[in-house]
């Protein structure tokens, strides 16, 4: 049924919980000659994920948060990243997440492109963004937020995604973009 890709499936939807940030919806999809598979989707209205580069051409670093996140019952090591609110920009959003996350505003911010985070789960499109030219305002974390700033060399946060210390998929596809995009020397 989904094999073929000349096929242009039907896809019902039903909402089973609209949650404060993602709806989980039911999805039935049927081809043209009838047959259905049912999939539970999340819903969400997209989000950012933003490379801080911290420093000289000489001693560059990396603006790393620690963040502890309840979905994993730990706390890992991340960029800066946050949901979209309704009607925001991609850009006005990574400047927000940057500000309330590390304390820092950019002077510049400069699209690395976007991806699906996990399309057999979520239809959620995030966007990635360079982040330069960064002036210290201090942090605007929400109530719930235990966020800790880690500015960290290049060369260290490589290391501590190959160590998997830094397990983090958006941050470690930011930063290969970021370093593919020539942002980053690593």
């Amino acid at each position: 049924m989904l094999g073929d890709t000349n096929i242009v499936p039907t896809v019902t939807r039903r909402l089973l919980h609209a949650g404060a940030k993602f709806d989980f919806e039911a999805l039935t999809v049927t081809d043209p000659s009838g047959r259905s598979i049912t999939r539970e989707c999340v819903r969400h209205p997209g989000a950012v994920v933003v490379v801080p580069v911290l420093g000289s051409r000489i001693d560059p670093r990396i603006v790393l948060i620690q963040n502890w996140r309840a979905s994993v019952e730990t706390t890992l090591w991340e960029l800066p990243a946050g949901t979209l609110e309704p009607h925001e920009e991609p850009a006005a959003c990574a400047a927000r997440e940057l500000i309330e996350e590390t304390g820092f505003q950019a002077a510049t911010l400069t699209p690395l492109g976007r991806f699906h985070t996990s399309p057999g789960l979520s239809d959620e499109l995030m966007w990635a963004f360079s982040a330069t030219g960064l002036t210290p305002v201090g942090q605007h974390l929400e109530a719930d937020e235990r966020i800790t700033v880690h500015p960290t060399p290049i060369g260290r946060v490589f290391e501590m995604i190959r160590q998997g210390i830094l397990m983090d998929a958006k941050s470690m596809l930011a930063l290969f973009m970021a370093r593919d995009a020539g942002v980053l020397h690593a």
